[in-house]
């Protein structure tokens, strides 16, 4: 299947969202994105579907030329799966940066926001032949959960969003190989979870790559039950722990979604 079983509870916990609520949760991350350094002057995207008439998938995406600091709900803009402006607002969208959020937007009902970063601990680590390793806490968690997509270039073409849908599959995690990293969810605060997971993991293996001695392998037995030994992320009609974690990292970082 190319979703996961709690996918509809995703769908309804989305669909609740009113578009000027998605705007605002949209907003908050750009800026927490921000907050983080995660960060890549004007370039990378974060997307979430809103509630269209007819059924046609609709989503939201930041103004090209604008850093995440300048992201807020009002220029958000409303674009189809091809990237046209919705709501002929005239703001550029990089539709080149949207090849891959619309693919995975496209095949995953359930991947209601899309993340996609080029932190240094993320390039690096899809840089190394290995990519990610499971032998550290926040990589062990991922197990069986990442994908990886061989780089072909500056994705502009159409003819790469079926091979990185392949790559993506139905796990939540995908290393953009010699590029960058890319996570799904439900809500943006499922996936942003799931990305600062990853992101940590990869931070990890760097830091310990430059430790003396050879790393401690964690057994593939352990390994195949850690997974399922997680908090929930967003199974529940409060959003999980994920909920819970954007919210706290947004009271840190001083960021008020009624502010945006």
């Amino acid at each position: 299947m190319w979703w996961h079983a709690n996918a509809a509870e995703n769908v309804r916990m989305t669909a609740e969202l009113t578009e000027d609520a998605a705007r605002r949760e949209l907003a908050a991350c750009y800026r927490l994105f921000d907050h983080l350094g995660w960060t890549e002057a004007i370039f990378n995207h974060i997307t979430l579907r809103v509630p269209s008439p007819g059924g046609s998938a609709h989503y939201l995406i930041n103004p090209f030329g604008l850093h995440y600091c300048e992201v807020s709900a009002s220029n958000l803009v409303k674009i189809d799966v091809e990237g046209n402006d919705i709501d002929r607002t005239g703001r550029q969208v990089n539709r080149a940066g949207f090849v891959i959020h619309g693919a995975v937007h496209q095949a995953r009902p359930d991947a209601h926001c899309v993340m996609h970063v080029h932190t240094t601990a993320g390039c690096a680590v899809s840089s190394k032949e290995s990519g990610l390793r499971h032998d550290n806490f926040y990589s062990a968690m991922l197990y069986g959960d990442v994908g990886y997509h061989d780089y072909e270039g500056v994705t502009t073409g159409l003819d790469e969003r079926p091979r990185i849908v392949k790559a993506l599959g139905d796990r939540n995690h995908l290393i953009l190989r010699n590029h960058g990293l890319l996570a799904v969810g439900g809500t943006v605060a499922q996936c942003f979870h799931r990305l600062w997971t990853l992101q940590r993991a990869c931070e990890i293996q760097l830091a310990s790559d430059a430790g003396a001695g050879p790393n401690r392998e964690i057994p593939v037995p352990v390994l195949e039950r850690v997974p399922a030994t997680r908090l929930k992320t967003g199974d529940d009609k409060s959003g999980g722990v994920a909920q819970l974690m954007f919210d706290a990292m947004l009271r840190k970082a001083g960021i008020s979604r009624d502010a945006l």
